[in-house]
């Protein structure tokens, strides 16, 4: 079960000395203007109630029956300088099914359909000042688990992800926000993970999507999503002594691609295709671990993400972070 209080609050007005920065010689030791007695108050609240029941069937050792289903209901109140501007109630059943069959112990065959639902309660707002209606959507997979060995494993599996109602930018003001009609995912997904020789860990991973804007009355159909890259793939791999006096030293690596995105759903901006590495070294014995993580080892320039063409997102540059843990 899921209880869940969420508010959001925003304050706007209009400076009468607005700050003026530098962008190439910003300085951030400046007084912010105090706000006036009109500024625009507004308020949005949320409560959320999920209740969540599954259970797994087994029919015979190599076949398994998952049936769950998840009872949603939100109250959403409005609040615009202290008076309610809106109310609304909202519930849904989202159902969730799968099925596992083993045709020889090391192979497992499944499919799976889940449905899902959330309102959406973005800081943006709609041209019309209207709440937007919910985001509801269908899942399809079906795919194959095969364990090469004990210690590798492989899945390979074929999915489709419909959405109506998704929240993006307006593209005719970036304050704003618009749903489109219906959002199609297509694609396929493999990862391989375990230990290749004692101490010698992988965990590969690649993806094929095909996602694109099915059903709308503004953009064109067939137009590429926001931020999603046709292709993408990861490799990190981890080394750990076995033996000797320097048992528990470890060496990591990471290889991450991204391939070209869409920066807006019009498809008029493209966020270039990266390519990073990370690393690791860490030492750990007995019941402790020092660590040294590097993301982005080699400071590559790239762009993380985007909210429309007017605002995106760059990836962190080289970053070390250290730790030090102990379980008891």
């Amino acid at each position: 079960m899921e209880l869940r209080r969420n508010t959001w609050e925003y304050t706007g007005f209009e400076a009468a000395d607005p700050i003026l920065l530098d962008i190439f010689n910003p300085n951030y030791d400046v007084d912010l203007p105090a706000i006036p007695d009109e500024a625009y108050f507004y308020t949005t609240r949320r409560d959320t109630l999920g209740i969540y029941l599954q259970d797994q069937i087994t029919f015979a050792d190599n076949l398994k029956v998952l049936v769950g289903g998840r009872f949603d209901t939100f109250q959403r109140k409005e609040t615009e300088l202290g008076e309610t501007t809106g109310e609304e109630s909202l519930s849904a059943f989202s159902p969730r099914v799968g099925i596992v069959y083993q045709p020889i112990q090391p192979i497992s065959l499944y499919a799976s359909y889940t449905q899902s639902f959330q309102p959406d309660r973005f800081f943006g707002r709609s041209a019309t000042n209207e709440p937007f209606k919910p985001t509801e959507g269908t899942q399809y997979e079906i795919g194959i688990k095969a364990d090469i060995d004990e210690r590798l494993s492989a899945t390979l599996a074929a999915f489709q992800i419909t959405k109506t109602n998704v929240v993006t930018p307006d593209p005719n003001d970036p304050d704003l926000s618009v749903q489109v009609g219906e959002q199609r995912s297509r694609g396929i997904e493999l990862d391989i993970g375990g230990e290749i020789l004692p101490g010698l860990n992988i965990i590969a991973s690649y993806a094929y999507i095909d996602a694109i804007t099915s059903e709308d009355n503004n953009i064109p159909v067939g137009n590429g999503l926001i931020n999603v890259p046709e292709h993408a793939a990861s490799l990190w791999t981890t080394c750990e002594l076995q033996s000797g006096d320097l048992q528990g030293l470890g060496f990591g690596l990471g290889l991450y691609y991204v391939g070209d995105r869409n920066a807006d759903l019009e498809n008029t901006s493209i966020l270039p295709s990266y390519f990073r590495t990370d690393a690791a070294i860490y030492y750990k014995r007995d019941n402790w671990r020092l660590a040294l993580n590097f993301r982005n080892l080699f400071n590559e320039t790239y762009y993380e993400t985007s909210q429309g063409r007017n605002t995106i997102y760059p990836g962190a540059p080289a970053t070390v972070i250290g730790s030090f843990s102990i379980q008891f």
